[in-house]
């Protein structure tokens, strides 16, 4: 019987594993651009003042020079997370500090614990809340769902891989649109099985996925029926409303 040269394999093996590494490089760089709106919502005005410290976008309220609760949001799967500006400059203007950050290969799941790290840089806050936009919602929940410290997680068109937020009972909030193509209301019947039975549920009638961001439209979604604007405002009410109904 002839013998197989382990060598030859093994070189085959790694050029094989170094294509498809550098296919899945080149596949998740190509994240969706900010739009020009979302980067105009990275400039500071006279209510709230922005800023890039250690490659996170924070975003400061002018109305509140020492807030006490502060939200960190996870970025959706390949998508440029200054896409997120405007929700985030918006829940800013409410009173709170709010950190967006950039993440390994625009996805989410490959640095869950940024979180720990933006909060050790501010430990002058009080309340810490964690979020994410689909993708970036799975890796909020998962570090929610496994750090006491964290008063909430808030979830936009989004689930969680596991129930740590059902076993630790977590305050969860659960945002999503009807017009959502990605996360249809299947899917939000199938995250009950998983979150807290008091977690809070708001459905954006005519909201669709990628207008949780503003990136432009987004492969697989359904065209919404309600402008950007109004839904980023519903979706801030009721961030701003939870946040409030759980910080000390």
């Amino acid at each position: 019987m002839k013998k197989i040269n382990w060598r030859i394999f093994l070189a085959i093996f790694l050029i094989a594993l170094l294509v498809v590494a550098t296919v899945f490089v080149f596949w998740a760089s190509d994240a969706a651009p900010a739009s020009d709106v979302a980067l105009q919502a990275l400039n500071s005005d006279s209510q709230t003042f922005v800023t890039i410290e250690n490659g996170w976008a924070t975003f400061y309220p002018a109305n509140n020079p020492q807030p006490e609760t502060g939200f960190i949001f996870y970025p959706g799967g390949k998508v440029d997370y200054r896409a997120y500006a405007p929700l985030m400059n918006m829940i800013a203007d409410e009173g709170y500090f709010v950190v967006v950050m950039p993440v390994p290969l625009n996805l989410a799941m490959f640095d869950i614990n940024v979180a720990a790290r933006i909060q050790a840089e501010y430990p002058e806050i009080k309340n810490w809340f964690v979020g994410g936009h689909s993708l970036g919602g799975v890796a909020a929940a998962s570090y929610g769902g496994s750090h006491p410290d964290i008063k909430g997680v808030v979830l936009l068109a989004s689930n969680t891989a596991n129930d740590s937020l059902k076993i630790n009972n977590v305050p969860t909030l659960l945002i999503y649109g009807t017009q959502d193509g990605l996360f249809p209301l299947e899917m939000v019947e199938d995250a009950r099985a998983l979150l807290p039975e008091d977690t809070i549920y708001v459905v954006i009638d005519g909201g669709n996925h990628a207008q949780f961001g503003s990136y432009g439209f987004q492969s697989g979604d359904n065209i919404a029926t309600i402008s950007p604007l109004e839904q980023w405002t519903q979706t801030v009410d009721a961030t701003v409303e939870f946040m409030n109904s759980f910080s000390e």
